[in-house]
């Protein structure tokens, strides 16, 4: 896959001072794991799977995750599976006739219930397994962790094929706080024995809130729940250090358009500052549903907090998670004069920018980070922001 593909080349060479790459699930880890953007989640009994995909229907579309868990009835559960076996096949036959289809391909997952079903579906799915990237682990804990890593190494091995799981955090336990520290430590612990085989950490923000029956709205964030804030600062503690190198993903935005629009000013204020790239978001007068203005002020807090991508479900959310993830021309500057400059001769340096300095042993992994992602998503040319591909119509 390949992030804006469906612009025309001469929107990219406006657009980009550096155009995305392909990237495919045989990339290295470090790089696919940046690469996911905004997941959909989709439950396994929509008949269409296999159809949109080839048809390209969500173009935007770069991982995909089918569900058989919460998303699905308790009382659908065995058609979900048959279905889920059906479409992946379908899709695995097409792409054998076509190869030139490859290329549509999203990272594709699957979302399971228990290890025993995770074994179970991925058997049955034949050799239609190898369009797989990987498995998700839901409610993931010290109770169920060496189970789902184990079946999940069983089928690797038993279908020679590469899989990664994503575990999410979601439970009890690890929310409450008397236990919380000493059981993300635990998860640690035992996570760090697979790493290689970890592509995304992930955090169920629905299933957490519903513990204290808190739901946010439309207009605020998942950092405006005081409980979530300092859940999440402690997932990053643990897991998002250098050393570590774990991925945690952006939790779900769950509002997509009633059909009510609002019209922007022609200069908004971001929640930072004004200024280039990110912090200073020019609109021209966009018309923005209030749920894509709740999502663009929630995925800029991830990206400030140290989170990449988003678990998102609905095609409307797509291209702004992408737009958002593209790396500013300020950004790149600066990550391109940190790195090339590492070599001990100096400590800092002013930004070419002239706002800000540059000190390279304290920024160098956040520069790393950058370099990493402007692979993925690419860097505007000066001037241009998120809004600008936005505007861009699909040539696909």
């Amino acid at each position: 896959m390949e992030y804006f593909h469906y612009l025309m080349d001469s929107a990219k060479e406006t657009l980009f001072y550096k155009v995305p790459k392909q990237i495919s699930k045989y990339d290295e880890k470090e790089l696919l794991a940046h690469s996911l953007g905004a997941t959909l989640y989709m439950p396994a009994t929509r008949r269409d799977i296999a159809d949109l995909i080839l048809n390209a229907k969500y173009h935007d579309l770069t991982s995909l995750v089918i569900c058989l868990e919460d998303a699905v009835g308790d009382h659908e559960l065995a058609y979900a599976e048959e279905n889920c076996i059906q479409q992946l096949t379908i899709l695995y036959r097409t792409i054998q006739r076509r190869n030139d289809l490859q290329n549509l391909l999203p990272l594709i997952f699957i979302r399971v219930r228990s290890s025993k079903q995770l074994i179970d579906v991925f058997q049955r799915l034949g050799e239609a397994v190898h369009l797989l990237t990987g498995a998700v682990f839901p409610k993931f804990s010290a109770d169920n962790a060496e189970e789902f890593l184990q079946s999940m190494d069983y089928i690797r091995k038993e279908k020679n094929c590469l899989l990664y799981g994503m575990p999410i955090l979601e439970t009890p336990d690890i929310l409450y706080k008397e236990t919380r520290i000493d059981r993300l430590w635990t998860l640690h612990a035992l996570l760090a024995d697979w790493k290689d085989h970890i592509l995304n950490i992930r955090i169920g923000a629905a299933d957490l809130c519903g513990l204290f029956g808190i739901r946010r709205t439309m207009n605020t964030t998942i950092y405006d729940v005081a409980i979530l804030q300092d859940f999440i600062a402690d997932v990053v503690n643990i897991f998002g250090r250098r050393e570590d190198g774990c991925v945690i993903s952006g939790p779900v935005w769950e509002y997509f358009d009633s059909g009510e629009r609002i019209l922007k000013p022609q200069l908004r204020q971001s929640p930072f500052q004004k200024g280039y790239g990110e912090h200073g978001l020019e609109m021209r007068k966009n018309l923005l549903t209030k749920h894509i203005d709740g999502l663009i002020q929630e995925v800029l807090l991830d990206k400030i907090n140290g989170l990449t991508g988003k678990t998102v479900i609905h095609p409307t959310h797509l291209a702004p998670v992408h737009a958002l993830h593209v790396v500013t021309k300020e950004e790149y500057s600066d990550a391109l004069a940190i790195t090339e400059n590492a070599g001990g001769e100096m400590g800092v340096l002013k930004s070419h920018y002239h706002n800000k300095m540059n000190e390279i042993k304290p920024h160098y992994y956040w520069a790393e980070k950058i370099l990493l992602k402007s692979h993925i998503y690419g860097v505007f040319h000066e001037g241009y922001t998120y809004i600008d591909i936005l505007n861009e119509p699909a040539y696909v």
